[in-house]
């Protein structure tokens, strides 16, 4: 099992980390990550496929590629970091901005759930759109795995959750978000910080449905423990919009809450009647309503922006939202070339 450095991380010294069949990461130590067929890119899922006869003709040196392997998504890295508490183990995928090693600055980061989708989306913006610092704010990318050994519905509903009420026809255990978010703040954070040279004022988490459920729930839970927030189309239906009242509980007994958050949303995640582009429940509304409970606290430390993202639904809407959510709370911080 890797354990955590005594200093600071020597991205030179690792060796890839690799992503096995069916999106599971396999081996208990570092491995380079290897996408299947598909590897996510920005604003939609760029196809990458094993070179065949002539693209080895063509290229002598595609001899380890030319045999059905799986890519290799180079400069990242797994760590396993159990959760005793919780009996159940998980891992982090990192990747450091393009100019880590020849610096020796401190860089914020960027924690993002659903990592078996989201860590190679997230990082394909961040070279595609960041352009080397030009067009955002070079960060470390962190992702959160689902838990070892569980299917991604498994994991996320039971982890994301607020409270056991899930829907009625979900057979799968919900409610254990707050173990998990105690989890990433005892042992992920604490982690990465003695890792790399990550900034502990400019920490960002990022989450989308279930995961941005998690979010609001570490908000109002934890409100210090990250710095900004991206949150994408929130599960606030959830249990009665349960997180509703959470919220109104805080502004009770609190005059602050200082976060950066930035909310985004598909177009057709409302209902429309006899338009099956359009989804069965108002999460625009749901949003919406958020959005404005929170402006009307006057919490002098909240700065809020959000964005209804045209012509997407709930599955669709995760990479353009969350570009405009990096634009936002990443921008560059040097001029354009």
């Amino acid at each position: 099992m890797q354990r955590p450095p005594s200093g600071r991380h020597n991205p030179g010294q690792s060796s890839m980390v690799k992503l096995a069949g069916g999106g599971r990461f396999a081996g208990p130590r570092m491995r380079s990550i290897r996408l299947l067929a598909a590897a996510a890119a920005a604003g939609g899922l760029l196809a990458v496929v094993a070179c065949g006869p002539s693209a080895e003709a063509r290229n002598p040196q595609s001899d380890s590629r030319s045999q059905g392997r799986p890519y290799e998504l180079a400069g990242t890295q797994v760590f396993d970091l159990p959760a005793p508490d919780l009996g159940r183990d998980y891992q982090i995928f990192v990747s450091l901005p393009e100019g880590y090693a020849t610096s020796d600055r401190a860089y914020p980061v960027l924690y993002v759930t659903d990592a078996d989708y989201a860590f190679p989306l997230i990082r394909s913006i961040a070279r595609r759109v960041g352009d080397g610092g030009d067009g955002l704010e070079d960060f470390i990318l962190v992702g959160l795995s689902y838990a070892v050994g569980d299917s991604p519905t498994v994991s996320r509903r039971r982890d994301y959750t607020p409270t056991p009420r899930g829907p009625r026809q979900d057979v799968e255990r919900h409610g254990e978000a707050p173990g998990y978010a105690r989890y990433v703040e005892t042992t992920v954070i604490p982690f990465v910080e003695r890792a790399f040279r990550a900034d502990p004022d400019r920490r960002i988490f990022m989450g989308h449905s279930y995961g941005a459920l998690l979010g609001v729930q570490i908000l109002f839970t934890r409100p210090t423990l990250f710095d900004g927030y991206i949150l994408g189309s929130p599960s606030l239906w959830y249990d009665s919009r349960h997180m509703m009242t959470v919220e109104q509980r805080y502004a009770e007994t609190h005059d602050d809450l200082p976060a950066n958050i930035f909310l985004y949303i598909g177009e057709y995640e409302t209902p429309h009647p006899g338009d099956p582009r359009y989804g069965t429940a108002d999460m625009v509304g749901d949003n919406a309503a958020f959005e404005r409970a929170l402006r009307s606290r006057g919490y002098p430390g909240l700065k809020i922006a959000s964005s209804v993202v045209r012509d997407e639904d709930h599955l669709s809407v995760m990479p353009s939202g969350l570009t405009r959510g990096l634009k936002h709370l990443l921008p560059p911080r040097r001029a354009p070339r």
